[in-house]
């Protein structure tokens, strides 16, 4: 047996794998990243199992559009487009709010490690928990928090949705960042999903 299939062995049997063995690393010189969540610390890293394929739930390459229609890499206007290295920096530093805006059910069955579901059709009523203040009908954002929105991926328009009723209710773009590739990107790249939770 090859040092390789003794790894495979290893994880299949919940044996841990030493670190100078791991070859899937985030960056050069990154094996994982551990966050705070509100249900604890949790580690991200890549799968180690190097012949490990997608999650069939987001292994589908053609779906119906409308609504599943490829989005463009630009959410909206003064929005950032970021990657995954960048949505790991975001929860290492704690620099703001990883929001899942994805309906509840999607979110329930396996989101990213430190996100924070509010659905794409609440969002826009729900800007008190992302530091905005209501002012009669309006929203008052002076506080707004840095915001990194993500849904399933390039063909899920729900970020979209979530990002364009934001800026409408007064929310700043220059506090969103959108991940565009979404929890598609995320398990394309082997990375960890936990449970959502309510």
């Amino acid at each position: 047996m090859n040092w390789k299939s003794l790894l495979v062995v290893l994880m299949l049997a919940g044996l841990s794998v030493p670190a100078s063995a791991q070859e899937v690393l985030i960056k050069e010189g990154m094996l994982e990243v551990k966050i705070d969540t509100a249900t604890g610390p949790v580690v991200i890293k890549r799968n180690q199992d190097q012949n490990a394929n997608i999650d069939p739930d987001f292994a589908k390459t053609s779906r119906k559009c409308p609504p599943f229609c490829v989005q463009p890499i630009e959410a909206a206007p003064g929005v950032k487009t970021v990657a995954e290295l960048e949505v790991i920096d975001f929860l290492a530093k704690k620099d703001g709010v990883l929001l899942d805006a994805r309906t509840q059910d999607w979110h329930l069955r396996g989101t990213i490690p430190g996100s924070v579901n509010i659905p794409y059709t609440e969002v826009g009523g729900r800007l008190n928990e992302l530091g905005c203040q209501k002012n009669g009908a309006a929203w008052t954002c002076g506080g707004a928090k840095k915001v990194a929105v993500y849904c399933n991926g390039p063909w899920c328009g729900q970020s979209h949705a979530a990002i364009a009723a934001m800026i409408k209710a007064g929310y700043p773009a220059d506090r969103i960042l959108y991940y565009r590739g979404g929890v598609q990107g995320w398990k394309s790249l082997g990375f960890n999903t936990v449970e959502g939770s309510l």
